[in-house]
C-alpha cells in the first residue's frame, strides 16, 4: 500500500445525505477509500480493526438505502462501527478515536444522533431495536429499525430473548446478521455450525435465488399478493430449505445468505426489504479484515485489535520491551501448572479464550477447557453444575462482563456455597475501551454476597498464590480480580506456591505518621510513592490487604489503634468498595480515625490510557503523595 491512500469521494461525505447523492459506481470507489482510511488511522493510532473492515460495504449500503438517523440503526458491540462513525460527521475526529478526551471507540448516544444506542457489551442490538420499533409503532411514526449483529454476538442469551419476542411483533424491524464465523476468537457452538451449513449449502443457495426471483415478480402485482407470497415462500422454505427453519419458526422472514461485500447487490436487497413489513432477517456473509491482505491471510484473532502496525507489511510496531509479564499470561501458565497437579480443575470462558490466555491450556487439555460463547450467565451456572459433581471450575470472565451474570453468581453459586473460582480479568480501569469495559464495580457488587471470598493480588506472585489457595479443598465461591496489562515483578514471576490464610493481609512497610491500606494493583503506586515519602522524612506504613472479604480484622484493629490518619486506595468505585468496607469496620468497632478514600468517584469514566485514567481518578502515585501531604498538613494545623 502507498504511504497515504488517494481519496476523491470520502472528503466530500460529511453525513449520509452526501452519501445518498452518489451513484452505485461511486459507492464502490467510496468503499475502497473508506477501507483505506480506516487502515491509515488504525495502523498509526491502534484500535479495533478487522471487524470494521469487514462491514465497509454493509455500512455504506445501510446509510445509502435507509434514511438515518430518522431510521434507527443499532450496532451490536461496536467493534464494527468505525466506518459508521466516519460517514456520520466524525471523519476528521476519527484520529482521536479511543484517545483520552477524543471520540469513543464504540457508538455513544451523547456523541452523535446517528449513534442511536450506546453499546460495548455484545448481544444487545435486537432487544434495543425492537424497543425502538415498538415505540415508533405506538407513536404512529413511519420509521425503519435496523439491528446489525455478528454471529458471535448472536450466541448471547439476550439475543435469543430478543429474537423470541421480536417474532411476535408486527414492526418494521430488520436484523442484519453479519456472519464472519468470528467474535474475537472463532465462533463456537451449534448455532455456528447451523449458520455454516446454510452458507455452504449449494442446493439451498441455488433454490433460494430462484425463489427470490419468482416471488419478487409476483409481489409486484400489488399489496393483496403479499400474504400469498409469504405463504408460498414459507411453504417452499419449510419443504426444501430446511436450513432456514430456525429463524422461520420464530416468525421471521429469512433472506440470504448474500455476499456482504457486493455493495450493488446489498443496496438492491436492502431496498426490497425496506418495503416489507414485519420482522425480517438478512444473512450477510462477510470477512473480517476484508481488503487488507495481512488481515485476510493472518491470525484473525490478532487482527481484531492489532495495536499499532506497519500498514505496508502488517508487522506490529513494538516499543522497548519492559521485561515485565502480563497478568493474563501469568494466569494462563499458572492454571496449566495447577491443572497438571489437580485433575479436577477445569476452565470456562465466555468467548475470551485468547484474551484470558486460556488458549495454551486449550491446546494441551482440550477436554478440560470450555468456551461457551458470549454467554456469561450460562458460563456461571455451567460452572456451578460442574462443581456439584466434584470438579473445580476456574470461571474466567472479564470483570465488566461478570455484571451480566450477577443473579447466577448469587443464586446458583453463592447460595449453594459451591466451589467455583471466579477469575475476574481486567479488574479496574482498562484503558482505551472506556466506560463500557472498565471493571470498576466488581468489588462493590461481590463483597455483599454471603459465602463469597473476594481477593485482589498486588503483583504476579500474589496472583499465583491466590490461585493456588483457591484450588485447595472446600473454599466455596472464591473471586480473584486482577488488572489488564503488565505486572510489577518482571521476569522472575514464577514463584513457589504459598497458601495464603483466608482474610490475611501483609504489611509491606512500617511507619508511624500515617497508614495506607491498598487492595490490588494500586499497592504498586503506594510503593512508588514511598520513595518520595522517605526523601521528605515521612514515615508511612503500607498494608496490602489482599482480601476485601473477609477483611483482616486482626490487622485492622491494630491499625485503627495505632493510626489516626488512614488512606485507602483501590482501582474500583468508592461507593460500596474496599474503602467503604474499611469505614464500616471502623464504625462497627467504635474507632474514629480520619480516613481518606482514593478510588473512582460516582461517575462513569471515559477512555484513555490506564496511566492517564489513574491520574484523572486521583489514585496514581502522585495523587497518593498529595493525599498524604494534605492529611498530615491538616493534622498539624489542627494540632
Amino acid at each position: 500500500m502507498n504511504s497515504k491512500s488517494e481519496v476523491t469521494i470520502l472528503p466530500t461525505i460529511n453525513s449520509p445525505n452526501d452519501l445518498r447523492r452518489l451513484s452505485k459506481k461511486e459507492l464502490i470507489v467510496l468503499s475502497q477509500e473508506l477501507r483505506n482510511y480506516i487502515i491509515d488511522i488504525v495502523s498509526e493510532k491502534g484500535g479495533h480493526f478487522g471487524a470494521s473492515l469487514g462491514v465497509v460495504e454493509l455500512t455504506i449500503a445501510i446509510h445509502y438505502v435507509f434514511n438515518t438517523p430518522t431510521d434507527q440503526l443499532v450496532w451490536d458491540v461496536g467493534h464494527q462501527a468505525y466506518g459508521h462513525k466516519i460517514l456520520t460527521g466524525r471523519r476528521d475526529l476519527f484520529p482521536t478515536n479511543r484517545i483520552f478526551k477524543g471520540i469513543s471507540g464504540f457508538p455513544k448516544r451523547s456523541e452523535s444522533v446517528y449513534d442511536t444506542f450506546g453499546v460495548g457489551h455484545a448481544s444487545t442490538s435486537i432487544s434495543a431495536a425492537l424497543g425502538m420499533s415498538l415505540a415508533s409503532k405506538l407513536k404512529d411514526q413511519d420509521k425503519q429499525h435496523i439491528a446489525v449483529i455478528g454471529d458471535g454476538a448472536l450466541t448471547g442469551g439476550l439475543a435469543f430473548e430478543g429474537l423470541n419476542h421480536a417474532g411476535t411483533e408486527d414492526t418494521n424491524l430488520l436484523i442484519i446478521l453479519n456472519d464472519n464465523c468470528m467474535s474475537i476468537d472463532p465462533a463456537v457452538g451449534a448455532l455456528k455450525e447451523y449458520l455454516t451449513d446454510i452458507a455452504t449449502s449449494k442446493t439451498y443457495n441455488k433454490a433460494k435465488d430462484k425463489i427470490w426471483k419468482i416471488l419478487g415478480e409476483i409481489s409486484k402485482f400489488g399489496p393483496d399478493t403479499q400474504k400469498i407470497v409469504q405463504k408460498v415462500e414459507g411453504a417452499i422454505k419449510s419443504t426444501i430449505l430446511s436450513e432456514s427453519n430456525y429463524f422461520e419458526s420464530l416468525n421471521f422472514r429469512y433472506f440470504g445468505p448474500i455476499d456482504g461485500h457486493d455493495i450493488k447487490h446489498l443496496t438492491h436487497v436492502l431496498s426490497d426489504l425496506k418495503t416489507m413489513s414485519g420482522p425480517k432477517i438478512l444473512h450477510c456473509l462477510t470477512e473480517k479484515g476484508k481488503g487488507y491482505e495481512p488481515a485476510e491471510l493472518g491470525d484473525t484473532t490478532k487482527w481484531h485489535a492489532p495495536g499499532i502496525f506497519d500498514k505496508r507489511t502488517g508487522k506490529t510496531v513494538t516499543g522497548v520491551k519492559s521485561g515485565k509479564t502480563k497478568y493474563q499470561t501469568v494466569f494462563g501458565k499458572t492454571i496449566i501448572d495447577l491443572a497438571n497437579k489437580n485433575k479436577n480443575i477445569v476452565a470456562i470462558t465466555p468467548a475470551m479464550i485468547s484474551g484470558s490466555s486460556l488458549n495454551e491450556m486449550l491446546k494441551l487439555m482440550p477436554e478440560r477447557v470450555f468456551d461457551v460463547g458470549i454467554a456469561e450467565q450460562h458460563a456461571v451456572t455451567f460452572s456451578a453444575g460442574l462443581s456439584t459433581q466434584g470438579m473445580l471450575p476456574f470461571c474466567n470472565i472479564y470483570s465488566t462482563f461478570m455484571q451480566r451474570a450477577y443473579d447466577q453468581v448469587i443464586h446458583d453459586v453463592a447460595l449453594q456455597n459451591l466451589d467455583v473460582v471466579f477469575c475476574l480479568d481486567r479488574g479496574g480501569l482498562v484503558g482505551a475501551d472506556g466506560s463500557t469495559h472498565h471493571g470498576v464495580f466488581d468489588i462493590s457488587y461481590l463483597r455483599c454476597i454471603p459465602n463469597m471470598i473476594v481477593t485482589a493480588p498486588m503483583d504476579e506472585h500474589e496472583l499465583r498464590n491466590l490461585m493456588y489457595t483457591a484450588q485447595l479443598p472446600n473454599k466455596g465461591p472464591f473471586t480473584i480480580r486482577y488488572p489488564r496489562g503488565e505486572g510489577s515483578i518482571g521476569k522472575n514471576w514464577k514463584n513457589e506456591y504459598q497458601e495464603i490464610p483466608i482474610g490475611e493481609s501483609r504489611q509491606i512497610t512500617e511507619g508511624k505518621d500515617i497508614a495506607i491500606l491498598s487492595i490490588g494493583k494500586p499497592g504498586n503506586f503506594v510503593k512508588e510513592a514511598q520513595e518520595e515519602f522517605i526523601k521528605n522524612g515521612l514515615s508511612v506504613a503500607h498494608y496490602d490487604m489482599r482480601f476485601v472479604k473477609p477483611l483482616d480484622a486482626e490487622a485492622l484493629h491494630l491499625i485503627f489503634q495505632k493510626y489516626n490518619l488512614i488512606i485507602t486506595v483501590e482501582d474500583g468505585c468508592l461507593m460500596g468498595g474496599f474503602g467503604s468496607a474499611v469505614l464500616e469496620f471502623m464504625i462497627d468497632n467504635g474507632y474514629n480515625s480520619v480516613v481518606k478514600r482514593l478510588g473512582i468517584e460516582d461517575n462513569f469514566i471515559d477512555h484513555g490510557t490506564q496511566e492517564e485514567l489513574y491520574k484523572f481518578c486521583n489514585f496514581d502515585s502522585l495523587s497518593i503523595q498529595k493525599a498524604v501531604y494534605k492529611m498530615i498538613s491538616v493534622k498539624s494545623k489542627v494540632g
